[in-house]
C-alpha cells in the first residue's frame, strides 16, 4: 500500500497534467532559488508553470493520462514546465532563460500528444509567435488589395495630374 503522501502528490501530478496541454521536461540543475524563482515568474506570464515531481510519480501519471511515454527522458533531476496556452510562448522562456542563465536545457517533452526530443522542444522555441504569425497573415492579405487599390486609383491619379498640368499652362499664358 503506497503512502499517502504519495498518493496526494500523484493527484497534484495529475491535476497539472489534465490543465495543460502539454509539458517539456528541463534539466534545472545548478539553479539558485532566485534563479529558480525569476524562471517561473517568466514561464508564468507566458501561460506556463514550472514543477519539480519524482521522476516515477509522472511516469504513472502519463500513463494514467494516456500520454504517450517518455521514460528515456525522465532520467535525473527533471523539471516540468507544464503550459496551457501556446506550447511556443513557454519554449520561448525556457530559451530565453536557458541562455541568460546558462544553467537549463531542454530535455525533451510532449506537444499535441506526440513526445518531443530536446532537438523537438528547442525547435518549438524558434518558431514565431502566434502574434507573430497573425501579423504576417493580416500583411499576406493586405499586400494584394492595397495593390488592387492602387492599381484601380492609377487612372484617377493620372487624370488629376494631368488636369493640374492644363491649369498651369492655362495660368502661365
Amino acid at each position: 500500500m503506497p503512502a499517502q503522501s504519495k498518493i496526494d502528490m500523484l493527484e497534484k501530478v495529475n491535476g497539472s497534467l489534465k490543465s495543460a496541454k502539454g509539458l517539456f521536461v528541463v534539466d534545472y540543475r545548478g539553479l539558485s532559488v532566485k534563479e529558480s524563482q525569476e524562471v517561473r515568474r517568466a514561464l508564468r506570464e507566458a501561460g506556463a508553470e514550472m514543477k519539480v515531481y519524482k521522476n516515477n510519480l509522472v511516469r504513472i501519471a502519463l500513463d494514467n493520462a494516456g500520454m504517450p511515454n517518455i521514460d528515456d527522458l525522465l532520467a535525473g533531476p527533471c523539471a516540468y514546465v507544464f503550459y496551457d496556452k501556446d506550447a511556443v510562448a513557454a519554449a520561448k522562456v525556457i530559451k530565453e532563460q536557458s541562455t541568460k542563465l546558462k544553467k537549463m536545457a531542454f530535455i525533451g517533452g510532449i506537444a499535441d500528444g506526440q513526445p518531443l526530443s530536446a532537438e523537438d522542444a528547442m525547435a518549438y522555441a524558434d518558431l514565431p509567435s502566434r502574434e507573430e504569425l497573425m501579423a504576417k497573415l493580416v500583411y499576406v492579405i493586405a499586400s494584394p488589395l492595397s495593390g488592387i487599390a492602387q492599381v484601380c486609383a492609377g487612372p484617377a491619379r493620372g487624370l488629376v495630374t494631368a488636369l493640374e498640368a492644363v491649369a498651369d499652362q492655362k495660368n502661365a499664358a
